[in-house]
């Protein structure tokens, strides 16, 4: 299987090491970056050498497109895959929630790693009968925070909160578009359950913790469902959980091994 990787930051540095060095029957052949330095600094520490290319190019190139970038930009990645009738992973989920009148368009394959959270499988099936009410909360450092359109159009200043604060609660498109690097866990939460509209979202700072910690809850005629996971923070990036990476290298090592792809 050919791969090509959009984005070469904290995750997607990870994501193309992992492939070049554990998934033997697949190549990576292109990766892209804004910081195009970034990216020759990445081909050239991996032994597959990708190539350095354009969006619509490692499009062309790849048979799965890797997205690692940011929201902003999954509308264009899913159109362009769409067109070309390729395979996306998609990491910045919420991206997808703002626009899914495109899924519905969607001939390839779609995958989406469960991320930061836990009790996907569970959710996906109470969501076959009937959910009631799903929600998360996200706490998180002010330093994970810093820069986060919410944060900026409220003029919260993260370096006076002295105490476990809560700071926003809405639904997870609301959330989405005020802390789209911190809060994708509640677009899979969405997109598993009830939808974005009613998966209801609250972020938390707490000065004092060193982990990114996300508590789900959800009600309907299965019962209850209760998951809690307290997550290491990637060494790369304080905004991204550890688990959150580990998470792509699984979904990809489960795909790469029982999906065949491409020649």
């Amino acid at each position: 299987m050919k791969i090509g990787v959009i984005g070469c930051g904290a995750i997607g540095s990870v994501l193309c090491k992992f492939i070049d060095k554990e998934l033997k029957d697949s190549k990576l052949v292109a990766i892209c970056d804004i910081d195009k330095k970034k990216a020759e600094k990445l081909s050239n520490s991996l032994k597959s050498k990708p190539e350095i290319t354009d969006i619509g190019s490692l499009i062309k190139k790849s048979d799965l497109i890797v997205e690692a970038v940011s929201p902003s930009i999954v509308k264009q990645v899913l159109e362009k895959c769409i067109k070309n009738k390729k395979h996306l992973m998609v990491m910045s989920v919420g991206g997808l929630i703002q626009d899914m009148g495109l899924l519905k368009k969607l001939t390839a394959r779609l995958f989406i790693p469960s991320g930061a959270i836990c009790g996907i499988d569970g959710v996906k099936a109470a969501a076959i009968e009937k959910i009631s009410s799903a929600a998360i909360t996200s706490t998180k450092s002010p330093k994970s925070l810093e820069g986060a359109p919410y944060i900026i159009k409220n003029k919260i200043d993260l370096r006076k909160i002295r105490k476990k604060t809560k700071i926003f609660e809405g639904n997870a498109l609301e959330a989405i578009k005020g802390f789209p690097a911190n809060v994708n866990v509640s677009a899979v939460l969405s997109l598993a359950g009830i939808g974005a509209k009613k998966t209801k979202v609250k972020v938390v700072v707490d000065p004092k913790t060193k982990r990114n910690v996300h508590e789900i809850e959800v009600i309907g005629s299965f019962g209850k469902l209760t998951a809690k996971v307290e997550n290491v923070v990637s060494p790369l990036n304080p905004k991204t959980s550890h688990l959150a990476v580990l998470s792509a290298c699984a979904t990809l090592k489960r795909l790469t091994g029982h999906v065949k792809i491409g020649n």
